[in-house]
C-alpha cells in the first residue's frame, strides 16, 4: 500500500471519494474462475454485514480476501473459493471483518450486477384459537388468535 492511502476505504486521502462510497477492484489470480476470471473488474458497495452466499471483501487477520461467505446451520463461518481448487478460510476463531460486498462485475465491457435479497421478517406464528371455559354452558364462545 502507497503512503496516503488509508486502510478503510483504500483510497488517496485527498481524492474526494467518501468511506461509504462503491469502489472498484480488480481481481488478480483465478481463485475466484469461472465467475469472477482473472483481471475483471468488481465493484464493491461498503459495508460492514453479510449474510450466506454473498460475495464479500473481508480482511482476515490483517490480509484482504475477496470470496464467498458461507456460514452452516450450526454458526460455523468460512469464506470459499469458487474455484475449488483453493481450499475454504475457516473464520471462527480468527479476527475478521466485512469491508463490503461485491455489486457488479465487468468482463470487457459485459457488466454483471449482483443484488442479494434482503433478509425476510421472521413472520409472526400463529396462536390457536382460545376456548372461553366460563361461557354459559353449552355455549361456548371462541375468539381468534391471542
Amino acid at each position: 500500500m502507497r503512503r496516503g492511502t488509508t486502510v478503510n476505504e483504500g483510497m488517496p486521502d485527498n481524492s474526494g471519494c467518501g468511506l461509504q462510497e462503491p469502489f472498484a477492484l480488480q481481481v488478480l489470480g483465478n481463485e475466484m474462475e469461472p465467475e469472477f476470471p482473472d483481471r475483471c473488474v468488481i465493484i464493491v458497495e461498503p459495508t460492514d454485514r453479510c449474510r450466506d452466499g454473498m460475495y464479500v471483501f473481508v480482511e482476515v487477520e490483517d490480509v484482504r480476501w475477496f470470496r464467498r461467505y458461507r456460514i452452516d446451520a450450526e454458526g460455523r463461518e468460512r469464506l470459499v473459493a469458487d474455484n475449488p481448487l483453493y481450499p475454504d478460510i475457516e473464520l471462527n476463531g480468527l479476527q475478521w471483518r466485512v469491508l463490503g460486498v461485491i455489486i457488479q462485475r465487468n468482463i470487457r465491457r459485459q457488466i454483471k450486477h449482483y443484488a442479494y435479497e434482503a433478509p425476510q421478517p421472521p413472520t409472526p406464528a400463529t396462536s390457536p384459537e382460545i376456548t372461553d371455559l366460563t361461557a354459559p354452558r353449552g355455549k361456548p364462545r371462541t375468539t381468534g388468535p391471542a
